[in-house]
């Protein structure tokens, strides 16, 4: 909190101020306290990282969307049965390792520097050529909207912007968003899972690292506008939240919808709950949770639930697919998460991952067959696809990009619930992703991939099988993999994101040269004359080709972690905060 003697100060200039705030609102420096948060919120974190110095504030003001989402009729209300756990937070077992006799030294501190001049060149660019836009084209030099026209890289940016400490940026972009009008959209409908994720998870994260009440203003602003995907018959939200059927209360459930959408909004509802005490956001996740928690051995898979869900009739026997990837991955992600945000206290979400993590351990993890001297060097893990058939299980060992996130996943498990074994399989995971990244001619791991997996467990002797490597493995590729089905590199944040947990998690230095590595390969593959693209094929020996595309998530997520596994440990440290699936790092509740 700022001082009595500067409020005074601003007390007695405020006529002054006032008049040059109304010419320059975004630019003028301003000594402004932090933010109160409501009563009964978590407390923050000590000590409170990367605050501005006063002179680099800058007045962030709230401006109210067009349409207030209050005010439309639920059409299907419902008493709250669900409150966030009271109580003080159970002491939690440590995620971070020890770093007491940590030293910054000159080769990690210029290998952050470089991240952070690939994040400005990539974030100038977006300035000047995508402005309020949700993405920039880097080849063509255009803003694209891809998420409602809402500003998705402005706003999934801001924590990143905080983080670097890059001030003025940062004061400029919140701004924009605390002035966003989610009215002010030419699309008929709202991705409930990726707004979820970007906008509303940005927001709660900005909040929480600069304590800028505007911000937290246009998230429950956000929030209200969300909290009506759930207004159906059985409170379960569709995959869109259509504007106009919310208006005329004519909302259902999906039939067939991918498991991690609905499944994948308990991070960010729950930490508004917890800022702003509305209980309605919690009560609404936390029926879907119960819905989880309910069905978890009603699957063809029990223990685990399958990429589609019929969430209308609550029912989850009818699809035969089972994954971490695409359409399921941040479903499991959220149960040790949530564990660590409500500081313990609720039980379920413990008792549903343990359950999970039996499953894929059994039917799931694999080991891709390596010559021996291969092996002996790199004991990794990847994780495949289950089916499940009449009378078998039948096991594929297809990688994803997207499943590289399960060894940050399994690592933080283990160090929450006290099982070892579990940060070990993390480590491997996290490992064979970035292997499979120096696999490839360009350095970087494809989209989806085939391995020949060992025969038998994925901890049981693999002996190299020449023979079986004929007929099964691909000639054009290294060692291991059977083919590269899908080529792209998308920007993606996954393998770094695990490679920085573990690295986080064991204090292990040689994972912060694998990430440097990856980060060089990652930069040389996909540079183009503005910023960085998504290319076409990793296979390809030479210059790339680049498809025009720069997600959201390489600012918010893939370089942010790439700078702060170079970043002293104190920052964002992991017994402080908890990342949700677009890497924004929200404050947990404190014993």
């Amino acid at each position: 909190m700022a001082s009595s003697r500067h409020l005074r100060l601003v007390a007695g200039v405020a006529c002054v101020l006032l008049v040059f705030f109304l010419v320059r609102p975004f630019d003028s420096p301003e000594i402004l306290p932090t933010a109160s948060r409501p009563h009964g919120s978590p407390p923050l974190a000590e000590p409170v990282l990367l605050q501005p110095s006063p002179s680099s504030r800058r007045k962030v003001t709230f401006k109210p969307s067009s349409f207030d989402w209050t005010k439309v009729e639920q059409h299907f209300p419902v008493e709250l049965k669900h409150k966030l756990p009271t109580g003080a937070p159970k002491p939690q077992k440590p995620v971070q390792h020890d770093f007491s006799h940590y030293v910054h030294d000159p080769v990690t501190r210029n290998r952050q520097k470089a991240v952070r001049a690939v994040f400005e060149r990539s974030w100038n660019s977006y300035k000047e050529h995508a402005w309020l836009r949700d993405e920039l084209a880097p080849v063509s030099g255009v803003g694209k909207t891809t998420f409602g026209g809402w500003g998705a890289t402005l706003v999934d940016a801001l924590d990143t912007l905080w983080i670097m400490e890059l001030w003025e940026d940062f004061y400029l972009a919140a701004n924009a968003a605390a002035q966003l009008d989610w009215q002010n959209t030419t699309e008929t409908a709202a991705n409930m899972f990726e707004t979820t994720i970007r906008h509303l998870g940005g927001l709660l994260s900005a909040y929480d690292l600069s304590g800028e009440q505007a911000l937290l203003d246009k998230a429950t602003e956000l929030g209200n506008m969300l909290y009506m995907g759930f207004d159906t018959p059985n409170r379960m939200p569709g995959f869109w939240l259509n504007f106009e059927d919310a208006k005329r209360g004519v909302q259902v459930a999906g039939t067939n919808d991918p498991s991690a959408s609905p499944c994948s909004l308990s991070l960010e509802f729950t930490r508004l709950t917890q800022l702003t005490g509305d209980q309605r956001y919690f009560d609404a996740i936390t029926r879907i949770t119960d819905f989880l928690e309910r069905t978890q051995n009603e699957s063809k898979i029990p223990g685990m639930w399958p990429k589609l869900i019929n969430f209308r009739e609550e029912r989850v026997d009818g699809e035969s697919g089972f994954t971490l990837g695409a359409l399921a991955d941040s479903l499991y992600e959220y149960l040790p998460k949530m564990h660590a945000l409500l500081g313990g206290l609720s039980p379920q979400y413990e008792k549903m991952h343990r359950a999970a993590m039996d499953v894929v351990t059994k039917y799931m993890l694999f080991r891709p067959m390596l010559p021996a001297e291969e092996a002996s060097k790199h004991d990794i893990l990847f994780v495949g696809d289950a089916f499940a058939k009449p009378d078998r299980i039948d096991r594929v060992a297809e990688g994803q990009h997207l499943t590289c996130f399960t060894g940050g996943m399994f690592g933080l498990g283990g160090k929450l619930f006290d099982i070892n074994e579990h940060v070990e399989i993390g480590e491997r995971l996290a490992r064979g992703c970035g292997w499979a990244y120096d696999a490839f001619p360009t350095g970087v791991m494809p989209e989806i991939f085939n391995m020949v997996p060992c025969g038998g467990s994925w901890d049981a002797p693999c002996p190299w099988n020449e023979e079986r490597w004929k007929a099964e493995g691909s000639k054009n590729l290294k060692k291991g993999f059977a083919s590269a089905r899908d080529t792209r590199y998308i920007l993606r944040p996954e393998a770094i994101e695990s490679i920085f947990l573990l690295y986080r998690m064991t204090g292990k230095e040689d994972l912060r040269d694998l990430a440097w590595q990856m980060f060089e390969s990652i930069v040389n593959a996909t540079e183009t004359e503005l910023a960085y693209s998504a290319i076409s094929d990793v296979t390809v020996k030479g210059p790339t080709t680049k498809t025009d595309s720069m997600e959201s998530f390489w600012l918010a997520e893939t370089l942010k972690y790439f700078y702060l596994i170079f970043s002293p440990p104190s920052i964002i440290n992991l017994d402080e905060y908890v990342f949700n699936t677009e890497a924004h790092p929200f404050l947990r509740p404190k014993p």
